[in-house]
């Protein structure tokens, strides 16, 4: 049995403590907040093997010069000068081509299937009750260009195995009769799944408290102190830890604790808003992706959460409302008969995605430091691959062979 502390309890931390905690390993998870205000409360809920296409695609060059200067658009990278941005631009422009997306799909593929499993497993623990749905998530289209790029997205997924269907117009009505469209059509990926994000975090909180796994909220990771190779210990304010294996696990903040170590860990936060309104007449029953509007809209109980955009930029509490906005007037041209209205800014969620340039995860060890493994960098996946990053760092720790080929995943990339 090892001591293994976690830094972060989000669900990539969570997901550790829980495959670790099984093992019969003491595991103690250290996080800076009440971890509610965490990423993976307030996001889409979706599980999402279809998201096979990293973030540094080719399309995202042009696509992202265009937005990045409208403050509602649904990708936008803040200029600046400091906290990393510039050299996570180099990178990401460096990645954004076709030989990276065709290398990156087969990885993200696996982990993701993986993770899909691995739920299922989880939500047949009676105290699991998350409200895992396995109906697949519409990617709705209207203009040509959109149902050509989604054709195009869904041979590709064929070709790896992946089950979905494209629809026109009247098909997607007839999966929803009750929900008005105004559309050409949709991708309809039944390899996908959703599930509700705070039941998971609050269920998943207490089932690893009750098995024993200690989690100290509002702490926050002030110093490392490491020896060659190893960490030592780490400092709370003037609170000492040790442990004999470390995690860091802390989303968009790994990069500060990275440098404690002296390792450069290339991550900007990619903030997310999002905000719910009911829905008593239950007329969406499967989550949709707006493909124009980068907008995610999922049904939980009773109630259906709107949420997108990416912002690239500094970690930040201010509330862009031009970019909620954005989000609003996006679904009535998708769904005339939803019109949700724009909420006061105590209803507004927001939270910070750890991307990294390359779009994929960072998962391992870094061969600077022998005794701690890294798990972050998930992006806009991270309740998605949550559970297949909990049992792979469980497995590394232990020195055993991973249940998926993980080189693409590598911290040292």
């Amino acid at each position: 049995m090892q001591k293994i502390i976690i830094i972060g309890a989000g669900i990539v931390g969570l997901s550790s403590a829980y495959y670790l905690s099984k093992k019969g390993h003491h595991v103690t998870v250290i996080d800076k907040g009440s971890i509610k205000d965490s990423c993976s409360f307030g996001n889409a809920g979706m599980i999402v093997p279809s998201h096979f296409i990293p973030l540094a695609a080719p399309g995202m060059i042009s696509q992202g010069f265009r937005w990045m200067f409208n403050s509602s658009s649904p990708f936008y990278v803040k200029p600046s000068l400091s906290s990393g941005l510039p050299s996570w631009g180099i990178k990401f422009l460096r990645k954004a081509n076709k030989k990276h997306v065709a290398e990156s799909a087969e990885p993200l593929r696996n982990i993701s299937l993986l993770s899909k499993k691995l739920y299922e497993g989880l939500y047949s623990n009676p105290s699991l009750d998350f409200d895992l749905t396995k109906n697949g998530i519409l990617a709705y289209y209207k203009t040509e260009a959109a149902a050509e790029e989604e054709l195009h997205l869904a041979l590709k997924a064929k070709e790896l195995g992946l089950d979905i269907a494209i629809l026109n117009s009247d098909e997607c009505k007839a999966l929803q009769p009750k929900l008005d469209l105004d559309v050409l059509g949709a991708a309809h990926y039944r390899c996908d799944a959703h599930l509700d994000p705070a039941k998971l975090m609050e269920l998943l909180t207490r089932h690893l408290e009750k098995q024993g796994v200690e989690i100290l909220r509002n702490l926050e990771v002030t110093g490392i102190e490491h020896s060659g190779k190893n960490i030592t210990a780490i400092y709370t304010g003037a609170t000492k830890w040790n442990a004999d294996q470390y995690v860091l696990a802390a989303g968009a903040w790994s990069p500060s604790l990275a440098k404690m170590l002296n390792l450069n860990l290339s991550l900007m936060p990619g903030k997310g808003y999002s905000f719910m309104e009911d829905e008593p007449e239950q007329r969406m029953t499967i989550p949709a992706l707006l493909c124009e509007a980068r907008v995610a809209i999922t049904p939980m109980n009773g109630q259906l959460r709107f949420g997108g955009t990416m912002e690239i930029a500094k970690i930040n509490n201010k509330i862009n409302m031009n970019r909620v906005q954005g989000i609003l007037e996006s679904v009535p041209k998708y769904f005339p008969g939803l019109a949700p209205k724009l909420p006061n800014t105590d209803k507004i969620w927001y939270g910070f995605r750890p991307s990294s340039p390359d779009g994929l995860p960072y998962i391992g060890y870094s061969s600077s430091t022998d005794n701690l493994v890294i798990a972050t960098g998930h992006g806009m996946m991270g309740l998605s691959l949550g559970p297949a990053t909990g049992l792979l760092v469980s497995q590394l720790l232990d020195q055993e062979k991973t249940e998926i080929e993980i080189s693409s995943f590598h911290p040292d990339r």
